[in-house]
């Protein structure tokens, strides 16, 4: 009897050749799409013909959006981490998927687990490190593997395929793409090579030339640091997030290019696109920014980085990743109200904040009015100045 494999596929180049590769091995493959919100029923269906094209003994369909905003997306939102202030860390349904694939082993009674990951950038850490967080299984990687065989990973690939008589997109033999609830990750071709990403490269924002005439506003609903509503309609997290990344999609927002230090220690450049998360984190800062006090939000920075790190670089269920997550739930307390956000394109703006909780004083406002006194102005002014002060009389002999 063949030994069973659990495979967490994509449809992708990457995780096609590993079905080839793994069958050829004699393993009765186990295909698992985790679906973290990225595609449709339409490609749902398409990738599980294909799993079954690559002679997949049989496709498993797993759901996972509510997961991911549970997991990552609720933390992701009230620590605002973004890697070097710009990546929002979309690869992240990778700890989601690994997670479901090992319990889709438990329930076939196997141990063997196989992903898609190269040897050459961090989702091979993310993937594995996950599997010997969870429990004790034997990991496989066709592609990691392959390296130590072939310089040309890709076309050699590419020409698997072609021999098994596989059609390949003609921007999968460009990119290498990566699409879920959170965003669209792109790289390969001219983005590793530091030039701007072709026209074609963006799947889900739009062209300048395409984008509707006017502006968009949107209103969206906070209780507690979570969003809950979106213009006025309490919807689950999911959904916010899926008409966020259509609405402000189709004018532009959410594009980005990043260049980041891969854990192994080289460079790694991608271009992305997140305009759900994009407004989601916009609002959400424009609210905490209104009702934390100072303390909180100077504080939330530190938070932010090392979660980001840590989630980042493969530990997502290290322990200590949920010390911090509980103290930014407890920083959400009083992130309760309404954020307006505002593009005409491109450009996205929170315009106006509404909550109970704002930390506001009636009788002052900034540059306008205050009430204290001229004097006591100056007495405060002389006070939190004073270290400076005598250290600059000290060291000016004064």
């Amino acid at each position: 009897m063949k030994e069973k494999i659990v495979l967490a596929f994509s449809g992708g180049l990457d995780t096609s050749y590993c079905v080839v590769d793994l069958v050829q091995q004699g393993f009765e493959v186990h295909t698992a799409f985790v679906d973290t919100g990225g595609v449709d029923a339409a490609g749902r269906e398409s990738i599980r013909d294909r799993a079954l094209e690559l002679g997949a003994a049989r496709h498993h369909e797993i759901d996972a959006a509510q997961a991911i905003w549970d997991e990552f997306v609720r933390p992701l939102v009230w620590s605002h981490a973004r890697m070097l202030g710009e990546y929002p860390l979309l690869c992240s349904d990778r700890y989601l998927i690994v997670k479901r694939c090992l319990e889709l082993c438990d329930e076939l009674g196997t141990r063997h687990f196989g992903h898609g990951c190269t040897g050459m950038g961090n989702d091979q850490l993310r993937f594995d490190q996950t599997v010997r967080s969870l429990g004790d299984y034997e990991i496989h990687a066709p592609i990691r593997d392959l390296q130590s065989r072939v310089q040309a990973v890709r076309d050699y690939e590419l020409q698997v395929m072609a021999d098994a008589g596989i059609p390949v997109e003609a921007s999968a033999s460009r990119y290498s793409i990566n699409e879920n609830l959170l965003g669209t990750t792109i790289s390969g071709s001219e983005i590793d090579e530091y030039r701007a990403p072709a026209d074609d490269a963006w799947t889900r924002t739009a062209d300048r030339a395409d984008w509707p005439e006017g502006i968009l506003e949107i209103r969206l609903g906070f209780e507690q640091g979570e969003a809950v509503s979106l213009d006025g309609e309490r919807l689950a997290g999911p959904e916010i997030l899926k008409r966020l990344n259509e609405a402000l999609g189709a004018w532009g927002v959410g594009r980005h290019v990043y260049t980041g230090d891969v854990v192994i220690g080289l460079k790694g450049r991608i271009a992305f696109e997140c305009p759900g998360i994009d407004g989601l984190l916009a609002a959400h800062q424009a609210l905490e920014d209104t009702v934390n006090t100072r303390f909180q939000n100077q504080f939330r920075k530190q938070i932010s980085d090392r979660w980001a790190d840590l989630v980042y670089s493969g530990f997502f269920y290290e322990p200590h990743k949920y010390d911090l997550e509980a103290y930014l739930k407890s920083s959400q307390q009083y992130v309760t109200g309404e954020v307006t956000l505002r593009t005409s394109g491109g450009v996205l703006a929170a315009v106006a904040v509404d909550s109970r909780f704002r930390v506001t004083n009636p009788d002052a406002i900034y540059a306008q009015s205050a009430d204290w006194s001229p004097e006591e102005a100056v007495g405060f002014i002389k006070l939190v100045g004073q270290s400076t002060t005598l250290a600059g009389k000290v060291r000016s002999g004064g």
